[in-house]
């Protein structure tokens, strides 16, 4: 297939992805870009995706320039994702950290690459079923997009998000019916807050964190932003 962009606006964009957001597209991601780009090329009437990088080029307006770099970020998630971390959070992790915190009866979490919520609200179900409602229970979720975020402050989710990795009595116990959609519950809400923050950034003001959820983020990064971040989370854990 013939690439719908010309060679020096491919690599244009792609030092300005990785400038702006860190995520490393490799040379031959021409369909990504199509596929994530052309419609803001749609709405933006331009003519075609070099169109676009002439305007970026040009257009210092914040808004266009941040549509770009979320366009570009990965939003896939669900529910209790690949179940697995969780099992180990709730058969190995847990019981040593409440035996820990039994005075205080403080859990800290942050799930690091939060998106539109799930998987921090699937930490916070899993903890009321756990027994842990009476205790002071933070869970931190952030993002590098704030229109995600939005989403995940409302808690609204479609039946086919839902139906992905929830088990049916979790939502009958910890969602409401709203139309065609399902709300989760403001108890669930009030044990989560969202912020925007860039994993490249300094993490001295977060935490300290009992458990990080890292997850489904660190591939889009070259090996040196892998290891930074590493190390930020590693020094925004509990000793």
């Amino acid at each position: 297939m013939v690439p719908t962009i010309q060679t020096d606006n491919y690599e244009f964009l792609k030092n300005y992805i990785h400038r702006e957001s860190g995520i490393l597209l490799d040379n031959d991601k021409h369909y990504l870009l199509e596929a994530r780009l052309l419609p803001i090329v749609q709405q933006s009437q331009l003519a075609s995706l070099d169109a676009l990088c002439a305007a970026l080029r040009s257009n210092g307006e914040p808004q266009f320039r941040k549509k770009i770099v979320e366009a570009m970020t990965t939003h896939e998630t669900l529910f209790f994702r690949d179940m697995s971390p969780f099992e180990a959070l709730k058969n190995d992790v847990l019981p040593a950290l409440i035996e820990q915190r039994r005075t205080t009866r403080k859990l800290s979490f942050w799930s690091a690459a939060a998106s539109s919520g799930q998987e921090a609200y699937s930490l916070a179900m899993m903890l009321l079923e756990m027994g842990l409602g009476g205790w002071n229970i933070q869970i931190l979720g952030t993002d590098l997009s704030e229109p995600i975020l939005e989403r995940a402050r409302e808690g609204r989710y479609m039946q086919i998000e839902v139906n992905r990795g929830l088990p049916a009595n979790y939502m009958v116990k910890y969602f409401d019916r709203e139309g065609l959609d399902w709300k989760i519950k403001d108890q669930i809400r009030r044990m989560v807050s969202y912020e925007k923050f860039d994993l490249r950034q300094s993490m001295r003001t977060k935490g300290p964190f009992d458990v990080i959820f890292c997850r489904n983020v660190l591939i889009y990064f070259d090996t040196e932003t892998k290891k930074k971040i590493l190390g930020e989370l590693r020094a925004a854990l509990f000793p």
